[in-house]
């Protein structure tokens, strides 16, 4: 499984750096989760999750981020901007990369702000 999540973040990564981001960091760990891809839209710090769903049986790759999923990730990228202060002060956002169907057709869907911290 670990393979196939390498493939599509390598994926996400050649699609947003051709749509002009550029990369900060990988597969940012803590103790409460990873940021697959950090990047860069201009001015704006981008939190990057990317999912894969082979079969829609319990819903599309994006329904897959949850509301806990999403408290992970904020909790992360808090940790990621206190770790690299000199971007504290930009304004960022979550986007999610999915990817549905096999791993050798899938099709991408790129949702920019994808949800929001509060």
């Amino acid at each position: 499984m670990r393979k196939a999540g390498a493939v599509f973040e390598e994926r996400a990564h050649g699609e947003l750096t051709r749509a002009g981001l550029k990369l900060l960091e990988r597969n940012y760990t803590t103790r409460y989760g990873e940021l697959d891809l950090v990047m860069r839209d201009g001015e704006v710090i981008v939190f990057v999750e990317v999912r894969h769903r082979v079969r829609a049986g319990h819903g599309d790759a994006i329904a897959s981020i949850t509301a806990t999923k999403q408290s992970r990730l904020i909790q992360t990228a808090q940790l990621w901007l206190a770790a690299h202060p000199q971007h504290a002060h930009r304004a960022c956002r979550f986007d999610v990369v999915s990817y549905d169907g096999p791993v050798d057709n899938a099709s991408m869907n790129w949702l920019r702000s994808a949800f929001e911290a509060a």
